[in-house]
């Protein structure tokens, strides 16, 4: 397949403006990959993803995923970033997550109406991140970070005790608003512009630590546990 990257169990297909996962791309890796990045393509639908069932890092970053988004059971799951995609109903979001990803801790959702801060809007303020953190940590206890952002022991007393009433509304649809363009869609990138190269990935994985770089890169990154 033309822009696939294979290495060790790491899979990447990345910028193929593809709609659907490839069928081909389960039935040769699905069973042994635990790293699957499918970021800066056009994807609609995680049909296909079941293949992948062993998956411990899921990267979705620049697609078209919206409120529809389905998942398999990924029991492995720890590390899932849906940077830049069409979610905008939270709560629905989180409830499918605590379903079928129940290791996850590392979860980034910038750049997508869901997570309010200026990234999608200048109307919103840290005063709404904050809420949106509390609610998230309510839904997902488990999660050591968000948005790259540490999870404090603050942070999981509030949830525990306020997290219930931090519920993010989500926003109504404006019947002027014009869909967005698969152009206007990839203006964003958590990743390293070396990324797009399919066959250079340096800056994407480094040694026990994951780099993500673009606007407000200082909060994009995940450190694993042995990092701490």
């Amino acid at each position: 397949m033309a822009g696939l990257v294979v290495s060790g169990t790491q899979v990447s297909y990345i910028g193929q403006d593809c709609r659907e996962i490839p069928e081909q791309l389960g039935r040769d890796y699905g069973h042994f990959a635990k790293r699957l990045d499918l970021s800066f393509n056009l994807l609609r639908s995680l049909e296909g993803l079941s293949a992948f069932r062993s998956l411990e890092e899921l990267i979705l970053d620049n697609n078209l995923l919206g409120d529809d988004l389905v998942l398999p059971r990924l029991p492995h799951l720890h590390t899932l970033t849906l940077n830049k995609n069409q979610i905008t109903d939270l709560e629905y979001l989180l409830d499918h997550l605590a379903k079928v990803t129940p290791a996850l801790e590392y979860l980034s959702l910038l750049g997508n109406v869901a997570c309010p801060n200026e990234l999608v809007s200048l109307e919103k303020d840290e005063e709404d991140y904050k809420r949106y953190r509390c609610f998230v940590l309510h839904k997902l206890p488990n999660l050591k970070f968000l948005d790259a952002q540490k999870v404090t022991r603050q942070e999981r007393e509030e949830a525990l005790v306020r997290g219930a009433f931090m519920k993010v509304v989500k926003p109504k649809a404006s019947s002027g608003d014009d869909a967005a363009s698969p152009e206007d869609h990839l203006q964003y990138t958590p990743l390293p512009s070396a990324s797009r190269e399919l066959t250079s990935h340096r800056g994407v994985l480094a040694k026990g630590r994951y780099f993500y770089y673009g606007r407000n890169s200082e909060g994009n990154r995940f450190i694993r546990d042995d990092q701490l």
